[in-house]
C-alpha cells in the first residue's frame, strides 16, 4: 500500500514543478511596463517578502539560531546567494530575449546538470570515480546533448520567425535580442543557479543548528533560503535602480491599469518563491531518497509546463516542423538526463 506521507510528498513535488514552470507566464502580458518595473516587484515579493515571512513563521528564535550556527555556513550562504542574484538578472533578461519555453528549458537543463556535477566536483571530487560520480558525469553529458538539440532548434526558430518577431513576442516585457545573446544570458543563469545549489548544500550547518534548538529541518531550510534570497536580491535591485535612472521608467508605476500589472507581477513572485518552499516541504516526506526522487520530478514537470505555456501563448506558432522536432527531441533527452541525475542520488 502507498504510504500517504510519501504520496503527498510526490504531489507537492509536482505542484512545485507546476509553479516553477508557470511563474514566467505573466511576463507575456506586462509589456506596458519596462523590464525593471516588473523585476523590482518580482524580487521584492519573492526574495524579500516571501522569504522573510516563511522564516519568521516557521523558525523559532531565528536570531538565536543564526548566532549559534557555524559562521562559515552563514558566509557561504550569503556569498553564493549574492552570486546567484546575477544569475537571476540573466534569467529575467533571457526570458525577455528568448521567450518562456526556450529560456526555461536552457536554464533548467544547465542548472540541473551542473547543480548535480559541481557540488560533487568541489565538495567530494573522490566520488567522481565511484558509481555515483560516473552516473552524474553521464547525466551531465546527456544533458549537454539535450541542450545542444534545444539550442539548434532555437537557431532554426529564429530564422523561421524573422519576419514575424513582433507578432510572436506579443505584449512580452523587455526587448527582443538576437538568439546568441539570449543563449549567453541563459547559460550564465544556468551556471549561477548551479552555484545556488552549492551554497544550499554547504549551509546544512544552519539547518542542523535549527534542529538542535528545537526547529524542524523544513524551518531550518527556510532560514537558509532567507539568507540566500536576501543576498541575491541586492544585485537585482541595484541593477533595476540603474535601469530606472537610465530609462526614466519609474513613472510607469503610475500608469492607468497599474493595479492589474502589479497583481500579475506579484503573482510571478508568489509562484516562483512558492515553488522553492513547496519543494522544501516535499523532500522530507519522501524519506532519505527525497532529493533523488523529488528534485528530478519537480524539474521535469517544470520543464514540460514551461514548454506547454510557450506553446499556449504562440511562441512556436510561426516556426517550422524541423524547429519543433529538434525542440521535442531536446526535451525528451533532457527529461532522461534529469531522471538519470536523480537516480544518481540513490547511489550515494
Amino acid at each position: 500500500m502507498l504510504n500517504p506521507l510519501w504520496g503527498f510528498g510526490i504531489l507537492l513535488a509536482i505542484v512545485s514543478g507546476l509553479m516553477n514552470g508557470t511563474f514566467t507566464l505573466p511576463m507575456r502580458f506586462l509589456g506596458r511596463w519596462s523590464w525593471e518595473n516588473v523585476w523590482t516587484i518580482f524580487i521584492v515579493s519573492s526574495c524579500l517578502g516571501m522569504s522573510l515571512i516563511m522564516a519568521l513563521a516557521t523558525v523559532s528564535a531565528p536570531r538565536e539560531v543564526l548566532r549559534a550556527a557555524p559562521a562559515s555556513a552563514i558566509v557561504f550562504a550569503v556569498v553564493t546567494g549574492f552570486a546567484w542574484g546575477f544569475g537571476a538578472i540573466f534569467f529575467g533578461q533571457g526570458v525577455s530575449a528568448l521567450g518562456i519555453s526556450m529560456a526555461n528549458t536552457l536554464v533548467l537543463a544547465i542548472s540541473s546538470s551542473l547543480g548535480a556535477f559541481l557540488p560533487i566536483l568541489i565538495l567530494a571530487p573522490e566520488r567522481l570515480h565511484q558509481p555515483q560520480g560516473k552516473a552524474i558525469v553521464l547525466g551531465t553529458i546527456v544533458a549537454v546533448a539535450g541542450i545542444a538539440s534545444c539550442g539548434y532548434s532555437g537557431v532554426l526558430r529564429e530564422r523561421s520567425q524573422k519576419s514575424q518577431q513582433e507578432r510572436v513576442r506579443g505584449n512580452m516585457v523587455g526587448v527582443a535580442r538576437p538568439f546568441w545573446v539570449g543563449l549567453l544570458l541563459c547559460t550564465g543563469a544556468g551556471l549561477l543557479s548551479a552555484v545556488f545549489n552549492i551554497g544550499y548544500s554547504s549551509a546544512h550547518g544552519i539547518i542542523a543548528t535549527a534542529e538542535r534548538l528545537g526547529n524542524s529541518a523544513f524551518a531550518g531550510s527556510n532560514l537558509v533560503w532567507f539568507l540566500m534570497l536576501t543576498a541575491g536580491a541586492v544585485p537585482n535591485l541595484c541593477f533595476c535602480a540603474y535601469l530606472f535612472k537610465k530609462n526614466g521608467s519609474w513613472s510607469k508605476y503610475s500608469q492607468t491599469n497599474s493595479p492589474h500589472l502589479f497583481g500579475l507581477t506579484i503573482l510571478m513572485g508568489l509562484l516562483w518563491g512558492g515553488s522553492i518552499f513547496v519543494y522544501g516541504s516535499a523532500a522530507p516526506r519522501l524519506g532519505k531518497l527525497g532529493p533523488a526522487i523529488g528534485w528530478p520530478l519537480s524539474l521535469t514537470v517544470g520543464l514540460l509546463t514551461a514548454n506547454t505555456c510557450g506553446l499556449w501563448v504562440g511562441e512556436w506558432k510561426h516556426s517550422g516542423a524541423a524547429d519543433r522536432a529538434w525542440m521535442t527531441a531536446g526535451l525528451v533527452i533532457l527529461a532522461g538526463a534529469i531522471v538519470l541525475l536523480g537516480w544518481s542520488g540513490t547511489l550515494a
